[in-house]
């Protein structure tokens, strides 16, 4: 079972035990503001993420991490890589991206947990490239990018929801060089 870890986090699988914690987080409006059209998600479709994460670690070796707090145990949200398949234009892509409850924002720890999960998907998954999509708004989702290493590719509408979005890219040979 892959687990990485970080100077304040543990990236894991997802536990059954999860799902208060991440429903909570998904039913926070201004958690899920830049998030597909905006609405937030009920306790069903945060049980449906859990079923679908999971699913993807099994067929990808990578996916979304939950990010548990090393110090306290708490979920604080996730980070990891998955498919954009709502983002035809891009494909073949993954993407690493992040979702940290309110609490949480501003700590450093988006930065931090994707500085692990794109290192994980560089050194030991072998992928060649990564994107990141926020909505166009969302600046600190853009901050997040840029210390990352990430450049702007393009702004795009996503086809589903017609929201405006930012896609950042950084290539393996981008990352090896920082």
């Amino acid at each position: 079972m892959t687990e990485l870890t970080t100077e304040r986090l543990i990236l894991r699988r997802w536990r059954p035990a999860d799902l208060d914690a991440l429903a909570e987080m998904n039913a926070d409006p201004e958690v899920m503001r830049y998030i597909r059209d905006g609405t937030v998600q009920d306790r069903g479709e945060s049980e449906a993420f859990l079923a679908r994460a999971e699913a993807n670690f099994e067929k990808n070796g990578y996916g979304l991490f939950a990010a548990e707090l090393r110090d306290t145990g708490d979920l604080a949200g996730w980070v990891g890589m998955a498919v954009p398949e709502f983002l035809p234009e891009v494909l073949p892509a993954v993407e690493i991206g992040w979702r940290l409850r309110r609490a949480y924002w501003g700590s450093g720890l988006a930065t931090e947990g994707a500085r692990e999960a794109m290192r994980f998907g560089f050194a030991d998954c072998g992928l060649d490239r990564l994107v990141s999509i926020r909505h166009a708004d969302n600046g600190r989702s853009g901050r997040v990018m840029e210390k990352l290493g990430m450049s702007f590719d393009r702004r795009t509408t996503v086809p589903a929801t017609k929201q405006p979005v930012d896609v950042y890219e950084i290539s393996r040979d981008e990352w090896l060089r920082r």
